[in-house]
């Protein structure tokens, strides 16, 4: 297999065009701070920009530091991750602010090991603060950065399941100094995003002088895609069930959560039961239902 090198992807025909064709995005802007950087990465974890920046926006007004959303009950977050989806990711960041108060004067650390040993941050988050945050040179792979290069460099249409090798081929592709290895990646994701993008590459405007993939007489992709539907999911049912509780300003009777999902009992009772074990929702004694943290002192999950 073909080794990446700094010149399969000339950085600076990159550079050149991020700084021309970059989405003016509110957390890429001077003075953004870490904790800024860390709440937009978790929150665009399969979820549009355009769904994540109204909800971003308020949050860094609400809970500017981490110790601001530490001190707010799991309920009040769970209200305003509004419809981001993946309500986990709230907990796990109201979770995270709790460490970063009471363990890191609340700071976000610079350091990968270290943000990867906080509650919901996992490699590409912990590398993608390090980088856009801290403007340390680190490689940060996500799905567009990953497709980039396998196209760019290795002349597959898609990437093919996470590898090992990912991190590594993607450092070699950084410019050496600090600063602009920072900006490259952003550039390489952005690029991604918006022109190499997975169903409908727009070639026309690509500013690369050399693609693998195109030269190759753009092969078809070898990876089966699987559609991942959402009406009638477990996923909308728990979701439906979930909005009752944040519209409800305290605990309610299982009645109404029975009444937001009335198209499979079975389904209806496995999504209460989940959204129980996973902390998002809590029961009274007397056997009503609250968002997390809502539920009084005589809450219980199970």
């Amino acid at each position: 297999m073909r080794n990446s090198t700094a010149k399969d992807i000339d950085p600076d025909i990159l550079l050149d065009w991020y700084r021309e064709n970059a989405r003016a995005l509110p957390w890429r802007e001077p003075g953004t701070t870490a904790w800024q950087i860390l709440l937009s990465e978790i929150m665009l974890q399969q979820t549009p920009v355009a769904r994540v920046e109204p909800i971003w926006r308020e949050w860094v007004v609400r809970w500017p530091v981490p110790s601001a959303l530490a001190a707010s009950v799991p309920a009040e977050v769970l209200r305003a991750w509004g419809k981001l989806g993946y309500p986990r990711r709230a907990l796990r960041l109201h979770e995270c602010a709790r460490v970063l108060a009471t363990e890191h004067n609340d700071e976000v650390p610079a350091d990968v090991q270290v943000l990867l040993g906080l509650p919901g941050i996992g490699a590409y988050t912990a590398r993608a603060v390090a980088c856009f945050a801290y403007g340390q040179r680190v490689p940060v792979v996500d799905t567009n950065v990953r497709r980039v290069v396998a196209r760019a460099v290795h002349g597959r249409a898609e990437a093919g399941n996470p590898a090992a090798r990912d991190l590594p081929e993607t450092e070699a592709l950084l410019p050496r100094r600090a600063d602009r290895a920072a900006v490259f990646s952003a550039a390489l994701m952005e690029f991604g995003a918006t022109v190499c993008t997975a169903r409908t590459p727009d070639c026309a405007r690509c500013p690369l002088t050399h693609c693998a993939w195109v030269a190759a007489g753009k092969p078809a992709t070898e990876v089966v895609r699987r559609t991942q539907k959402y009406e009638g999911t477990d996923r909308q049912a728990r979701g439906r069930l979930l909005d009752v509780l944040r519209r409800a300003s305290g605990p309610v009777e299982r009645v109404r959560l029975d009444l937001a999902w009335t198209h499979d009992h079975g389904q209806r009772a496995r999504a209460l039961d989940s959204l129980l074990v996973d902390g998002l929702i809590e029961q009274t004694r007397d056997g009503l239902f609250a968002l997390a943290g809502e539920g009084g002192h005589d809450a219980h999950t199970d």
